[in-house]
């Protein structure tokens, strides 16, 4: 049986990352509201403005049912803005925005540069020879890694993923390719989230 991962909806692009989970064998739904994420083993959050989805969490009480799945030992993936929010902290970070603080990164957001500044360009995944198109829009940057992180992939030599545990973040957008390699890293920690919640 597949897996069941959600894909929270509120901002970004939520549909493509639906397309690589079924890509990749999971079931994916999308996540609007607390009840959404019943029966889920792991939870995209995808790019957008951190500072107004953090704000939408909020507002639509997702941030305690995240937190919860998190206890649970649910998967999440952040991309972009998704990581910023899972980081524990942002050094240029609003007031105004709450982090879930569930990855011990310290980030800068735009750190790559504004809008006009996006770029591509091949990143290094750990463990393996072919690189991955990087696509980074607006992207951050990991600028410290705590203890227990280890780099998924990496930029010139620096990190532009990373995992601690059940988390894995990503400072651009694989979902906007058709490589799929860190969609299936992802889906093996909601299948074994799966297996032991069985």
């Amino acid at each position: 049986m597949a897996g069941r991962a959600g894909v929270l909806a509120l901002q970004g692009a939520f549909r493509e990352h639906c397309r690589a989970l079924r890509d990749v064998g999971l079931d994916a739904v999308e996540v609007r509201v607390p009840a959404d994420l019943d029966g889920v083993d792991g939870l995209v959050i995808p790019g957008g403005e951190s500072t107004t989805m953090s704000k939408l969490i909020d507002i639509y009480g997702l941030e305690e049912p995240i937190l919860d799945l998190h206890r649970r030992g649910g998967a999440l993936f952040g991309t972009c803005a998704g990581m910023i929010l899972l980081a524990a902290s942002a050094v240029d970070g609003r007031p105004d925005r709450r982090s879930l603080g569930l990855i011990d990164l310290e980030v800068r957001r735009n750190a790559y540069g504004r809008q006009v500044s996006s770029f591509e360009a091949p990143v290094r995944i750990a463990g393996e020879d072919l690189p991955m198109h990087g696509v980074f829009i607006r992207a951050p940057r990991i600028e410290r890694m705590g203890e227990g992180v280890e780099a998924v992939a990496t930029l010139d030599g620096d990190p532009v993923a990373a995992r601690q545990g059940s988390v894995m973040v990503a400072a651009f957008h694989p979902e906007l390719t058709t490589d799929r390699r860190l969609h299936a890293r992802f889906a093996s920690m909601v299948m074994r989230r799966g297996v032991q919640a069985a």
